[in-house]
This record gives C-alpha cells, sequence and structure tokens, in this order.
C-alpha cells in the first residue's frame, strides 16, 4: 500500500487496516514458522505497511 493510498483513508479506515495487517503479519510469521514461505519478503512488506499505516496516525494526531 503506497503512502498516498494511506493519506486519502480516513482515520478510522486507517485504524481498522493496521489491525488487520498486524494479524496477517502475526499470521505470516506463525505460517513461516512452521513451514518456510514461498515468497518470505511478504513478512517484510507487511511490517512496511503497519509502519507507514502507523506512522500516518500519528501524523493526524500531532496536526490535531
Amino acid at each position: 500500500m503506497k503512502t498516498a493510498e494511506i493519506k486519502e483513508l480516513t482515520t478510522a479506515e486507517i485504524q481498522e487496516r493496521l489491525d488487520a495487517e498486524k494479524n496477517n503479519l502475526v499470521q505470516l510469521k506463525l505460517n513461516h514458522s512452521i513451514s518456510p514461505l514461498d515468497n518470505p519478503l511478504q513478512i517484510k512488506v507487511a511490517r512496511k505497511t503497519i509502519a507507514r499505516l502507523a506512522t500516518e496516525l500519528r501524523a493526524r494526531e500531532i496536526n490535531k
């Protein structure tokens, strides 16, 4: 998910997406520990997406 796409979302949508991405990351890590993923870079992408979402939420808190 690109930063421009994140900025278009509402705060509630970002929070929902952040929760979903965190759950996705936990699931990816669990699956990877049991048997290696076909593409382990999915974990890296998920972490970066979570960071982007959290950064946008924090920026909105500061700008209030």
